[in-house]
């Protein structure tokens, strides 16, 4: 059973600043999450219900999962030093 992915403009715009190297691990990882959204190495952010954070070297995706319509929301794309920031 696979998840549909859906990126939030912000996350898209990150993505496209983020170098070139990275940016194919990153996206390699997001269609990952279509086929299983709670890989190993996920955490789950603290004061967010369905929110969790996957780590791809020095970079975090940040996403959302809906189980109960089968979809994984990519909210942010980011720096480690960065990410967390207003989220």
């Amino acid at each position: 059973m696979a998840y549909r992915i859906e990126v939030k403009s912000q996350a898209e715009k990150a993505l496209t600043r983020i170098p070139n190297p990275h940016r194919r691990r990153i996206a390699k990882a997001i269609d990952a999450l279509a086929r299983c959204p709670r890989p190993s190495g996920c955490v789950k952010l603290a004061g967010a219900d369905d929110a969790y954070r996957l780590r791809i070297g020095d970079y975090r995706i940040v996403y959302e999962i809906a189980d109960k319509v089968l979809i994984v929301y990519i909210i942010r794309i980011g720096h480690r030093k960065d990410i967390y920031r207003d989220l």
